[in-house]
């Protein structure tokens, strides 16, 4: 199979190059040079923001094409008007964010979708440009040979977000951590490496149309996250589990100040972790153990001096040392393990 990745070098993107070659893929990677690109693969720089950005894409044909853009949906339209004569399979990795606000809990890929979004527009929102990236891809490619990758929670190494590579980093740092309860609230993501292989499955299987890919609801707990980083990363740390009206009563935003978090029974939460993903798992997804996703992000992060690459154009993730004492300080130090 050859393969035409459009970014490439970072998180997903990168997850996707290397699961390719694994299965002997012939691999081109399309990127703007800001990082190096996996060994084994053909570069071409460009810059899709560019007038003239696409020209290294004049020739060549591929069985599939993969794209991860994230900001002016015109971007996507235009590699794939470039690309629709030259390549079999669009594969547009969008987000779950597509969905009208707040989806409600099992909501499924028909479920309502964000108004106002447009294939031909510039940057807007996360959102709407996600939904612009995805209208992009079909109208060019037909909802035949285009496939939409609605990913949620992405965990795994290489991750350039901030949020795993957070608890690690703090949990290493010892002593009582806030933990957010209850311990048993269900999680759903997918490990970077799970989503890459299910959308070469895609490929191969020539799929089409939208999926929502993270794992099944369930298949981790807060409680098992964070577990696995306190076995994995070893030392003295205590997991204070707190509850929740707690947490929010001090003014700690969920998800960013405490990622992956977001209190049981509301909106974030049946957005971001209750969606139905049986079509996913109905076509090849496998999602490894938590305890393996945490431990080899871990070992990466220890190759690369335990500090993670960020994006610049996402938010900081993480508590303030100051609030978190303050929090624990309230909780009057007894170590809550059943919350």
């Amino acid at each position: 199979m050859r393969l035409l990745m459009l970014g490439g070098t970072e998180f997903a993107g990168r997850a996707v190059v290397e699961a390719a070659l694994g299965r002997g893929w012939e691999v081109t990677v399309f990127h703007r040079g800001r990082h190096e690109p996996v060994a084994g693969v053909r570069s071409l720089h460009g810059d899709r923001t560019a007038a003239d950005g696409l020209a290294a894409l004049a020739e060549g044909e591929w069985d599939a094409v993969v794209d991860t853009w994230s900001a002016a949906p015109r971007a996507v339209r235009d590699t794939a008007r470039l690309l629709r004569g030259r390549a079999q399979r669009y594969v547009y990795v969008s987000s779950r964010s597509v969905y009208e606000w707040a989806p409600p809990a099992g909501y499924g890929e028909e479920a309502p979708l964000v108004q106002g979004a447009e294939a031909g527009a510039e940057q807007t929102d996360y959102a709407r440009d996600k939904r612009g990236g995805e209208l992009g891809a079909v109208e060019e490619f037909g909802a035949d040979r285009s496939v939409l990758v609605r990913t949620g929670l992405l965990l795994g190494p290489y991750e350039n977000v901030g949020r795993l590579p957070w608890w690690l980093r703090r949990i290493a740092r010892g002593g009582p951590v806030l933990a957010p309860g209850p311990r048993d609230l269900t999680l759903q993501y997918v490990d970077v490496r799970d989503h890459a292989e299910w959308i070469l499955g895609a490929v191969e299987q020539e799929l089409s149309g939208p999926y929502h890919l993270t794992s099944p609801q369930g298949h981790a707990t807060m409680g098992e996250l964070l577990d696995a980083c306190v076995a994995t990363v070893g030392g003295d740390a205590e997991l204070r589990w707190t509850e929740p009206e707690v947490i929010l009563e001090a003014g700690i935003e969920p998800w960013t100040q405490l990622p992956v978090w977001v209190p049981p029974g509301s909106d974030m939460h049946d957005a971001l972790h209750t969606a139905d993903v049986s079509r996913a798992v109905a076509t090849g997804l496998r999602c490894r153990p938590v305890s393996e996703t945490v431990a080899d992000t871990w070992r990466w992060l220890q190759d690369i001096g335990g500090t993670a690459p960020m994006r610049p154009d996402r938010t900081f993730k993480g508590l303030d040392p100051e609030v978190e004492a303050k929090v624990l300080a309230g909780l009057g130090g007894v170590s809550d393990t059943t919350s």
